[in-house]
């Protein structure tokens, strides 16, 4: 994705884990670390907001 700014997960460890893209055109991307050329999910801002307060629940 030509202009994202990736963020790793602050949960990440040696095996990888996610990198994060926040808000490009209105998405929020998330990839494999692990696989930075692999594919690539996109949400919408409130549905990401969403699941991310229900792991900080959950976890």
């Amino acid at each position: 994705m030509t202009g994202a700014r990736w963020r790793k997960s602050s949960y990440s460890d040696t095996n990888g884990c996610i990198e994060v893209a926040g808000n490009l055109h209105g998405r929020v991307l998330v990839r494999d670390t692990k696989d930075r050329g692999g594919a690539t999910l996109s949400f919408e801002p409130a549905v990401w907001s969403s699941f991310v307060d229900l792991a900080k629940r959950r976890s």
